[in-house]
């Protein structure tokens, strides 16, 4: 769960590096390219069967994992008290099955139009125009609002994912828990804040 979960970490900076180039650069073709290259190169496309085992792995220890806490307490406690757990952890669930909705819409629109065809090409032979995919979707209110919510919630389910996968791994004491803490809420920032910024950004340009 914890490996799955840090690759999935490291996935995410990677794709938010690419997709800035939609508003980091003027020349779409720029983003077109970088697209093209991450799904023809042969390389990637074995890393890209990894990603999709990950997020498999992941989401079926995370089915697991609830599942056998719910056994373990199949009756709530008649008294809720404080406890060490945060508000992210006990949300955890929660904002995974938001994450997965918001996912699953999100390959429809972009990764399977792009795999089969579903998107026109660029002057370049068979380089798509998926620049201009991205522009279109932000332009309309809603799917800005629908993104840049989903985002928000991934922030919530990353922030608690990230520390505790470190801890998971052994990395859980008076020295590392802190900068791990430090991080968690960092990394949050730069991939929520990054991933936000481009349609807000392409909305009001």
């Amino acid at each position: 769960m914890s490996l799955a979960g840090i690759f999935l970490i490291t996935f995410l900076l990677v794709h938010l590096g690419i997709n800035l180039l939609v508003i980091l650069n003027e020349d779409p073709m720029v983003f077109n390219r970088a697209a093209h290259f991450m799904g023809t190169n042969k390389v990637i496309k074995i890393f890209e069967i990894v990603l999709f085992g990950g997020f498999l792995l992941h989401i079926i220890y995370a089915l697991i994992l609830q599942v056998q806490n719910w056994l373990a307490r199949p009756k709530r406690y008649h008294k809720m008290t404080r406890s060490d757990t945060s508000a992210f952890s006990r949300w955890m669930i929660h904002t995974a099955l938001i994450v997965f909705a918001f996912l699953a819409i999100h390959l429809a629109d972009f990764y399977f139009k792009a795999k089969f065809g579903d998107v026109g090409e660029t002057s370049e032979e068979g380089v798509h125009d998926l620049a201009s995919l991205i522009i279109d979707k932000f332009q309309m209110p809603g799917f800005v609002i629908f993104y840049v919510a989903s985002f928000i919630f991934l922030g919530f389910h990353l922030i608690h994912g990230f520390q505790s996968a470190f801890k998971t791994l052994g990395l859980n004491n008076k020295t590392y828990t802190p900068v791990i803490q430090v991080l968690s809420i960092l990394y949050t920032i730069i991939v929520v804040g990054g991933f936000t910024a481009i349609p807000i950004v392409i909305y009001f340009q």
